[in-house]
């Protein structure tokens, strides 16, 4: 669950988008003008701030500033039935994840608040607090972790921090990709300059183009623009469009001759560095990413591994993430007792880090006494009990809240399968050995069997 701010002085969309987000799950805060939610922001610091363009007595643009220079963890959606390209760009150098324009689908919003969400926790699992100007030093932030894929990685940042070479991030969503790029921004000569993240699937791409590579007309900075002295990550590089893909290799093509001849001007000199959910070899192979391209942002790869494949860890990033909520809500740090350790080493988090964060969230609100138990941690954690067979000296994993009907029919079909192996695939046989008909025995395999072989038996 997650505190939401909704700021627009039309009080029946206000209720609606109220609604929307409770109906998510999510605790809200509604108010009709600008100056009120100012005040609710400084009251109680939201997760996340919706706020339309016009409202009645100040621009939403203003309220999005006060928040991005007081309140810069905030993530912010702007909304708006005045929608302009400009308007929409200057709302995302501000700070802003995303831009609905009225009318909308509730769908819509709902998706868009999920997705900022996700954001917002991935940089806080990066140990970001939002945007900061250029002019102050960022703080180190390093990769959390001893296993020795982080080591490796960690290895590999200190040997390219100080170069300007290209470099490609892979790996699952939510494994940590943003918090490699911070950790090899902090790690480089322009740590005190800015730390620019653009998703590249957040905006329509006419908008994308615009914060790319500017609009006709106007006058506002480019991304990279902004960025100029410090690095700039694209996010989803894989959804980027065909027509956009040309264009930035173009760009790219052009700052790697100018800087090879000495001639780089000063607002296009950054650090490059993409991101991808999706193994963009495959992409190209596939025909939707240009192999040109691809090679030019991809002269450094790095695989980020998820979570499951590092469970050493996983413990190290919930005392971190504990660490943080504590910090937060000025509160002591729990402790994890041995059983919710055990469980969250064994869980496989198919969500990666930003998964782990929100079930740390979760057990702090569920926790007493200063302890986090297996009870504490979310039902799908800690859905499974470890059990010690004596007699065979083997340890099971059985599943909790599965009811017995469907525990029992998979390991019958598990034994089934393994008999079937020790019989060479022979179901004859397989049959025989555990003592029941053929008919009986494709019935629990979920086979049909011809009618013939059915009269045989």
């Amino acid at each position: 669950m997650a505190k939401i701010l909704v700021i627009d002085d039309e009080a029946p969309i206000l209720n609606l988008m109220g609604k929307s987000c409770r109906m998510q799950g999510h605790q809200v805060s509604e108010v009709l003008t600008g100056r009120d939610g100012i005040i609710a922001l400084d009251a109680d610091t939201p997760d996340l701030m919706i706020v339309d363009l016009k409202l009645g007595d100040m621009d939403g643009l203003d309220v999005i500033r006060y928040g991005n220079e007081h309140h810069p963890s905030v993530q912010v959606i702007m909304v708006t039935g005045n929608g302009t390209i400009e308007s929409a760009v200057e709302a995302m150098r501000l700070g802003a994840f995303d831009y609905l324009t009225k009318p909308f689908e509730l769908a819509d919003l709902q998706k868009t608040v999920e997705l900022a969400l996700q954001a917002r926790r991935g940089a806080s699992a990066a140990g970001m607090t939002g945007f900061q100007p250029s002019t102050i030093a960022q703080p180190a932030v390093a990769m959390i972790g001893d296993s020795p894929k982080v080591r490796e990685i960690q290895k590999i940042i200190e040997k390219i921090a100080n170069s300007n070479s290209p470099v490609l991030l892979e790996g699952e969503f939510g494994s940590g990709k943003q918090m490699v790029a911070r950790s090899l921004h902090n790690a480089s000569s322009r740590a005190n300059g800015p730390f620019k993240v653009l998703q590249c699937s957040a905006l329509p791409e006419d908008l994308l183009e615009a914060e790319l590579f500017g609009s006709p007309g106007s006058k506002a900075e480019t991304l990279f623009a902004r960025a100029a002295g410090g690095t700039v990550l694209l996010e989803e590089i894989h959804v980027l469009p065909m027509r956009l893909q040309s264009k930035l290799e173009a760009f790219l093509e052009e700052v790697a001759s100018r800087r090879a001849m000495g001639e780089l001007p000063a607002k296009m000199d950054f650090r490059f560095v993409a991101s991808s959910a999706k193994p963009l070899q495959d992409c190209v192979e596939s025909g939707s990413f240009r192999e040109d391209l691809y090679y030019k942002i991809s002269v450094i790869p790095i695989e980020v591994p998820p979570l499951r494949s590092r469970p050493e860890d996983i413990c190290l990033l919930a005392e971190h993430f504990l660490k943080r909520h504590a910090e937060r809500t000025s509160t002591s740090v729990p402790e994890i007792d041995k059983y919710a350790k055990r469980l969250l080493e064994s869980y496989n988090w198919p969500g990666n880090v930003g998964e782990l964060q929100n079930a740390m969230e979760r057990a702090c609100a569920f926790a007493e006494g200063g302890r986090i138990r297996p009870i504490d941690l979310p039902p799908k954690v800690a859905q499974k009990v470890e059990i010690t067979d004596e007699d065979e000296k083997t340890t099971h994993h059985l599943p909790i809240g599965v009811g017995l009907s469907d525990f029992v029919r998979k390991q019958e079909k598990l034994f089934i399968r393994e008999t079937l192996k020790y019989n060479g695939g022979s179901r004859e046989k397989t049959a025989s050995m555990l003592g029941v008909s053929i008919a009986t025995l494709y019935r629990k395999m979920g086979l049909k069997l011809e009618k013939d072989k059915m009269m045989s038996n």
